[in-house]
């Protein structure tokens, strides 16, 4: 690659017990990677996909990003041992969690180096980085920890709605602990830069409440009051078009219809919920925070499925796709920084 090329994407493989594999072949097979891609992960998982959905891995095994067009066909960059032939599909193994967090890692230092311009993620298993002794729970507190900021959020995103958690992969117990005035402001920020990185230029951000109906005036529990309402003002403070909290059975249908651009949801399954109920294919999960660009499926590894040749990409392709926009969108700098917040929130509107 010459000094002027853009550095390409990474996309990384996934569990290679899960449906990651196939996902990416498919891709790789209708000719989407070539131009700006390169997959991160175990060749022989790859080459085992691609012979599942008929004829030999038609891809070439290279040591560096910068390597892309050294010859015809999608790259792959092999990390981490080879995996075995016969690692059994759909099932958690220690194995293959190890796998896709080399592959995780390999591709973060590519990106933080500047050699790549943004990442891409198939699906992981949770419960395999946990038996292989990883100790991050998901992508974003990996991504988080690696590359030094903890305040990285999850912003799920389709044709219909946008949602960015306060919390993510934690106990309900704990999700309910994490609402402070700290957090909610922060996730309120943070809402505000993923929506402008998905081309809003002044996004109307909803906050749902926590409790049933925001609380109802503290009957319900006080946190809406005195903990999310606060916030809320304090970013109206800032500039920030923010409203809320709003009741949290009603502000995702509201945000569907237009009123609102994005919505900030208390923990994971509020938020995720609505989003995954209009469908996994068009859904995309971005991390906001980071200094590159990642996107990622909405959906997980799908062991029923696996090796079946069943799985569908197209959460995939549009994953890849909307980091093609973000990533061209982005101000040149080092760290392609679309996603990155500032110390303070912007400006009022002018």
């Amino acid at each position: 690659m010459s000094p002027t090329a853009i550095p390409p994407l990474l996309l990384t493989l996934g569990d290679p017990a899960g449906i990651g594999p196939e996902i990416v072949a498919r891709l790789a097979r209708a000719g989407a990677l070539e131009e700006d891609a390169v997959i991160v992960g175990d060749a022989g998982a790859l080459a085992r996909a691609w012979r599942a959905l008929g004829g030999e891995g038609a891809f070439r095994i290279i040591g560096h990003p910068s390597e892309i067009r050294s010859g015809p066909g999608p790259a792959i960059i092999q990390t981490g041992p080879p995996l075995p032939d016969d690692l059994p599909l759909g099932r958690v193994d220690a194995r293959a969690g190890a796998a896709a967090f080399a592959a995780i890692e390999a591709a973060i230092d590519f990106c933080l180096s500047g050699e790549a311009r943004g990442l891409v993620t198939a699906p992981i298993s949770k419960e395999a980085l946990k038996r292989a002794g990883v100790p991050f729970p998901g992508h974003t507190e990996i991504l988080a920890d690696r590359c030094g900021v903890p305040d990285a959020a999850m912003m799920l995103a389709n044709e219909s709605l946008r949602v960015l958690l306060v919390s993510i992969h934690v106990p309900l117990r704990a999700a309910l602990e994490a609402v402070t005035f700290e957090s909610e402001l922060r996730a309120i920020r943070a809402a505000a830069i993923g929506a402008r990185a998905l081309g809003v230029a002044q996004p109307r951000i909803a906050v749902a409440g926590l409790n049933p109906h925001a609380g109802e005036n503290g009957q319900f529990g006080d946190e809406d009051l005195r903990l999310i309402a606060p916030a809320v003002a304090a970013a109206q403070a800032d500039g920030l078009d923010a409203t809320g909290p709003h009741p949290p059975d009603t502000v995702f249908m509201r945000a569907r219809a237009g009123e609102f651009d994005i919505v900030v949801a208390q923990y994971h399954d509020q938020g995720l919920i609505p989003v995954k109920y209009l469908g996994l294919d068009k859904g995309v999960n971005v991390t906001v925070g980071l200094p590159f660009v990642r996107t990622s499926v909405d959906h997980g590894t799908a062991f029923d499925i696996a090796g079946r040749g069943l799985a569908d990409p197209s959460s995939l392709a549009e994953a890849l796709r909307l980091a093609r926009v973000m990533t061209a969108a982005a101000a040149p700098s080092p760290s392609g920084g679309a996603l990155r917040p500032p110390d303070r929130p912007p400006g009022p509107r002018g």
